[in-house]
């Protein structure tokens, strides 16, 4: 029979391991989000011809100047497909001030009833949403990344050059396509599941992954981002969730072994 010590150390020893896959994992996953972007960025041809399956060009009106293309992307004219996207867009949002009130009503207990793994969790996401899709993506990446969306570029009916992902020279003065921060909220969604409690897991689970994929779809189809813009902004944010785990987790190793 075990000593209640034993259950003790266990649960110090399997904490220390989660801890170190945290730190693995969320290393693993920032390289590999490095390596799209190189991707993206080397083989250019990749965006322009995933975002010309979705252009329709048309003929251009008397007088345009030889060489312009005319068009636009069907998808973003449709009302059904506006209206959704438009609900899907505040999703992340209504997630998180759900989170919110569950960290809220987690804190209010004390004693035997406080659960600190799930406060954790809560304020963890909450970290990982306002450093993700709030502050690295919509205040810094897009504010400064200059990359024109596809619907403003020259190869798709509009005015600017092309630039590739992770290209800072464009001439985009504000809210530029790279990254996508809708597709960085949808990514959060996904990081959301297992906060959920085992026996409505199997049940939100497939509807919270729906959102999370048609949300940067939409964008994409509609002429708003390039495919590397959706799938790195996608990506970012549970790259940075696993990074604040990651962090969380080394700092409570170093506690622990003061």
């Amino acid at each position: 029979m075990p000593k209640p010590d034993d259950h003790v150390l266990f649960d110090a020893v399997r904490r220390d391991a989660d801890a170190y896959r945290a730190v693995v994992l969320a290393l693993a996953l920032f390289a590999f989000w490095w390596l799209l972007l190189a991707i993206f960025h080397f083989f250019p041809m990749l965006d322009i011809a995933a975002t010309a399956a979705f252009f329709k060009s048309a003929a251009c009106p008397e007088g345009m100047p030889e060489g312009v293309v005319c068009g636009d992307f069907p998808y973003r004219l449709d009302g059904l497909f506006v209206f959704l996207r438009k609900v899907l867009f505040y999703a992340p949002s209504a997630a998180a001030v759900v989170v919110v009130i569950a960290l809220i009503m987690a804190l209010q207990h004390h004693g035997a009833t406080y659960e600190p793994q799930k406060v954790r969790r809560y304020g963890l996401s909450l970290i990982a949403f306002f450093l993700g899709p709030y502050v690295l993506v919509n205040l810094l990446l897009k504010s400064f990344s200059g990359r024109p969306r596809p619907h403003q570029t020259d190869l798709f009916g509009g005015e600017l050059p092309f630039m590739p992902a992770g290209s800072f020279s464009g001439q985009c003065e504000n809210n530029c396509s790279f990254i996508s921060g809708e597709a960085a909220g949808a990514g959060w969604l996904i990081c959301l599941i297992p906060l959920l409690p085992q026996r409505l897991r199997l049940v939100m689970a497939p509807g919270i992954i729906a959102v999370s994929v048609v949300t940067p779809a939409l964008r994409f189809s509609f002429g708003g981002h390039y495919l590397s813009d959706v799938m790195l902004g996608w990506l970012s944010s549970p790259v940075v969730f696993l990074l604040v785990v990651a962090v969380f987790e080394i700092a409570r190793l170093r506690k622990n072994a003061v």
